[in-house]
């Protein structure tokens, strides 16, 4: 019965890292794109869909800043 604790809580413990690994990489990618769109709201809600854009690509997180300054560079504004 010690065991089934200690691989339960082992598990638990290593399942609640990787989810919180995963929401902060989450936060910093959000964070970068509304750090690119400024003050418009026009323009973050326009960085947030190239996120999603970017995401579902499959940019890799070490081109994701480039692939998003880029996005932000060709934002027009209407």
């Amino acid at each position: 019965m010690d065991y089934f604790i200690v691989v339960i809580t082992s598990v638990a413990g290593l399942y609640f890292h990787w989810w919180l690994y995963v929401r902060i990489k989450r936060w910093g990618d959000r964070d970068l794109a509304l750090s690119l769109a400024g003050d418009s709201p026009a323009k973050r809600s326009y960085m947030l869909e190239r996120l999603r854009e970017a995401q579902a690509a499959g940019i890799k997180r070490n081109a994701l800043p480039a692939w998003l300054e880029q996005a932000a560079a060709q934002y027009c504004e209407d």
